[in-house]
This record gives structure tokens, sequence and C-alpha cells, in this order.
């Protein structure tokens, strides 16, 4: 099943599947050029369907036959709130929105709204992707006296193209991750995995598929760490762009690397693969290292540095604050890790 991207003029407040005639050629556009709408017509009503998860599976598929497909809604970005995705389907029930300003006057929409939906990249049904939707809110002026509120002027005067240079694709997966906490242009490992190689760090796919006993080395954002009981294992799950490995790591290992295994959002970890007779296939990790600071490299100005989670045993160190005069949202953060307590 497709699954489509946050837009204006098409989401509701909840994700919801939809019968929908696509080129899906157009639904997955290429994130490095000025955007192109995405040609789909809706068919049925919205199905409320709750948060997406944050697997890697939320990618576009490939199947022209697929007739429906999940399309995800408003509430997916961190921060805007129902009321504003209410006032936005009121106002789409009379057309759609062609660019900010009738959006923001049909719809009641302050700055803060604009912003997020811009930050999201929810605006490229009006042509406008995540940067240059910025741009375009910061254009707009402040509210008028109501002197004037007579006026219906265009409030944004023709401008000269302001030339903003192409958002790299790392830089959306990043900003992606901070405002809707998943992405469906990329993954962070694919960005990383130049790097990785080199090291000789295999994909989850290459360790899953790796012989029983095989000494190997992994990496992957964690979304999930388990002891159940009070058992002598802990079960991680870590991911990539290309799959999932399940980690199992004695506690008596664990104690001796504890601020590695609790505190990483992007782990490396050394051990030897193991095979049931079902085809079951764990790591059994001797070793864990934090490279949560690889992180950084996806964008000089989306930081998706990771907080701790509460759930975290260790102490708990804080993450440096962004610079005075840096961008507001540099102190969001990755999803959170599922954690025991």
């Amino acid at each position: 099943m497709p699954v489509l991207p946050i837009d204006v003029n098409e989401s509701g407040w909840d994700n919801g599947v939809l019968s929908v005639e696509v080129n899906i050629n157009t639904v997955s556009p290429n994130f490095n050029r000025s955007p192109e709408p995405v040609e789909g017509r809706l068919k049925g009503q919205h199905r409320p369907e709750g948060r997406a998860s944050t697997s890697s599976a939320l990618r576009f598929c490939n199947n022209p036959q697929n007739s429906v497909a999940l399309r995800l809604g408003l509430r997916q970005i961190d921060g805007f709130r129902e009321d504003w995705a209410d006032a936005i389907m009121a106002a789409r029930a009379h057309g759609p929105f062609t660019d900010i300003e009738t959006l923001a006057a049909r719809a009641g929409l302050n700055d803060q709204a604009l912003k997020l939906l811009a930050d999201a990249d929810a605006l490229r049904s009006l042509n406008l992707d995540r940067r240059q939707g910025l741009w375009e809110v910061h254009r707009r002026p402040g509210p008028s006296l109501p002197l004037f509120a007579f006026a219906d002027a265009k409030e944004l005067a023709a401008e000269p193209d302001a030339c903003l240079p192409a958002m790299p694709l790392s830089e959306h997966v990043a900003a992606d991750y901070q405002t809707q906490r998943l992405s469906l242009k990329g993954h962070p490992i694919q960005f990383l995995r130049g790097a990785f190689d080199h090291e000789g760090i295999l994909s989850c796919a290459a360790v899953n598929a790796a012989k029983n006993g095989a000494q190997v080395k992994a990496a992957g954002v964690v979304l999930m760490r388990q002891r159940p009981g009070k058992g002598n294992a802990v079960f991680i799950t870590i991911e990539d762009e290309g799959g999932i490995v399940n980690i199992l790591l004695w506690t008596r290992l664990m104690e001796r690397q504890r601020r590695a295994v609790m505190a990483a959002r992007l782990m490396e970890v050394h051990g030897e693969v193991q095979r049931s007779k079902e085809g079951v296939v764990h790591l059994m990790a001797h070793t864990v290292i934090d490279r949560t600071s690889e992180l950084t490299r996806l964008s000089a100005t989306h930081d998706p540095t990771p907080e701790l989670s509460p759930a975290d045993e260790v102490n708990r160190p804080q993450n440096p604050r962004p610079p005075r005069g840096g961008h507001p949202r540099n102190v969001r953060i990755l999803p959170k890790s599922r954690d025991f307590h």
C-alpha cells in the first residue's frame, strides 16, 4: 500500500486509508528539486487509523495496481493543534488552497500554524517545498490595523526568485523526523552507509543473511530495549534502511557498558550471529558502541541529536543547548526508543 505524505490540501486530522487514483511516479518526487503536486484524487472518505509507525515499512510502494493508499494526517506534525486541522478542512470544502495567503485567510491560521505546516513539508500542493514554504511564511506582514482591514489587495507582492539552494535529501529526512517522527523520503542510516561500509559494519539485511556463528558488526537506530522481569538478558532492536536486527545482550556484559547500551540512539553492535532451527536470527552481542554523534552529519541546520529516554538507567547528561540565535527546532529530537524501566 502506498503511503502518501501530509499535505494541506489532502490530509485530515487522522491518518486515513482512502481509495485513490494515483500516478505512483509523482507520489514519490525528487525532493532535491522543486515540488510538484501529487496527482491523486480522493474517491472515498478518510478512515482514522491512528498514528503511523516509525518503521521503515512506511515507504512509498511502486506497485501501480494499488487502488488504496494511506494518507498521513495533520496529527503527525508535532505541535499542530486539532482545531487548526478542523479549520483547514472546513475551508477546503469550498475549494483547494492555491497559495500561503489564501490558506492563512480562509482557514484563519496564525504564523505558528503556517510555520509548522511549512516545516513539516506539507505545502507541496502549493508548489512549495519545506525551504520555500518557510520563506513565504516569513514574508507575510504582521496583522494590519483595523482601519485598513477592509483592504482586499494581496499582501504578498511579487518578488524576484530568491534562488534558494536546494535542500539536500538528508536534511529533508532529518527535518521530517523532527517534525513528524518519521520520513517517507528515506532513512537516516542510508546517508551513513558509505562510512559504515568502510568500517566493515553490515546492514541489518546482511546480518540476518549471515551464517550461523559469524562474527559481525551492525549499526542502526534503536527502536526498543527490553528486559523481561528480572531476566539475565536485555533484548534490543535496531533498524536501518533495509530492516531490523534483534540483539541479545547478557546482563553481565551490559553492566560493563551500561551508558552506551541505555543512552545510544544510534548503536553499533559487535557479536555473533545465532540462527535457530526455525530460522530466527539473533545477534549475540558482546560490544556496544554509542554512535549517536554520527546523526549530526545528516544536516548542518537540522540537528537530529536525540535526548535520553526517561527510562534510561544511567546518569542523565544533558545535551548542549543550541547556540544563541540558532534555529529553535535544533532542540527537537528523533523519536525515543521504547525502553524498560
